[in-house]
């Protein structure tokens, strides 16, 4: 590895980011960190640039204009989107998975598929399309508590642990047709 300096970009807004700032601030190896679109305490430590954490295009110009030598994603969603998968292609050095690998947090449905074709042990679970049939089943659940989840990124809020039916229902309404 070379020991000259580099920059890095860090993609994202939220506390990870600045976590991820804080500690390659401190590196030796790092000339600057730049963080797209960062927050308050990532611009203690980093320089923000406002660019949108799911403007894909405009994180790629900016990785290139900048002639950064690492790019770290922080949030799941430009991950999802293929961010990564956009910049390896210009050559840049990506920290994080490309679309295939960033499905397995994007997609709970998915997640279990490849679970439980794999044979790696995980929790029951069973799948819904239409909000009625998820209400049916979970009136006929007899063990509590379960477990609701939405298919799709949720920014860490998307779980509901419910005690009873009527719990159940209420976080069915939420993920299935509020859509929240």
């Amino acid at each position: 590895m070379s020991s000259q300096q580099m920059k890095v970009l860090v993609v994202g807004g939220g506390g990870r980011e600045h976590a991820l700032c804080w500690k390659l601030a401190q590196s030796p190896l790092v000339l600057e960190v730049i963080c797209a679109p960062g927050n308050a305490g990532t611009a203690s430590v980093a320089r923000n640039v406002a660019v949108a954490a799911d403007d894909l295009a405009g994180l790629e110009e900016l990785a290139l204009a900048e002639g950064v030598g690492l790019v770290v994603v922080g949030p799941e969603l430009p991950l999802c989107l293929g961010l990564a998968d956009r910049l390896r292609e210009r050559k840049l050095a990506v920290f994080g998975p490309g679309a295939d690998g960033a499905r397995l947090e994007g997609s709970k449905a998915f997640a279990k598929d490849v679970l439980l074709r794999h044979r790696i042990p995980t929790a029951g679970s069973k799948e819904f399309y239409r909000s009625g049939d998820a209400k049916n089943y979970a009136e006929s659940w007899e063990t509590w508590p379960a477990v609701i989840k939405a298919d799709g990124l949720a920014a860490g809020k998307g779980v509901f642990i419910c005690d009873n039916a009527q719990e159940a229902q209420a976080a069915i309404d939420i993920v299935m047709e509020e859509k929240r």
